[in-house]
């Protein structure tokens, strides 16, 4: 039997994407499936939604190096935004809060480094990554 999940919020962090990335799409199955309260909304950064947001921060949607989380006007990229998602699903995964004593100047290169490699060390989707019908409402 499964359970019914809270009602996604119309506001919250948005998490920004990369459909056509194995990597990428594989981590927002992760996030929804653990995200029991319904916090996080997803974005792909090839739709309307993404690039748009991508431009409000400054940032080309035609190339996209960074995930992103964006919250109200705040907005966290690279390994920020991995640990920020990470700390708010939960036990055990709120224990990555622990590599916040670890510069983010030591961290993110170590995810830009992944982040320009992903299509090679992961592989490409030949169509965007599309969630499963029981969580179209916190897609975007």
């Amino acid at each position: 039997m499964t359970m019914p999940r809270p009602a996604t919020p119309a506001t919250g962090p948005i998490i920004l994407f990369d459909a056509e990335c194995v990597l990428c799409s594989a981590n927002a199955r992760f996030v929804l499936k653990r995200d029991r309260k319904a916090v996080f909304r997803l974005a792909s950064m090839q739709g309307e939604v993404g690039q748009s947001l991508y431009r409000r921060h400054g940032m080309d949607p035609n190339d996209p190096a960074s995930l992103l989380v964006v919250d109200g006007e705040r907005m966290r990229r690279d390994s920020d935004a991995v640990l920020s998602i990470y700390e708010r699903l939960g036990f055990p995964w709120s224990l990555v809060r622990v590599f916040r004593i670890v510069p983010a100047a030591l961290r993110d290169p170590v995810y830009l480094f992944v982040a320009r490699h992903r299509y090679r060390l992961f592989g490409r989707r030949d169509t965007c990554w599309v969630a499963p019908q029981r969580y179209r409402d916190r897609i975007l």
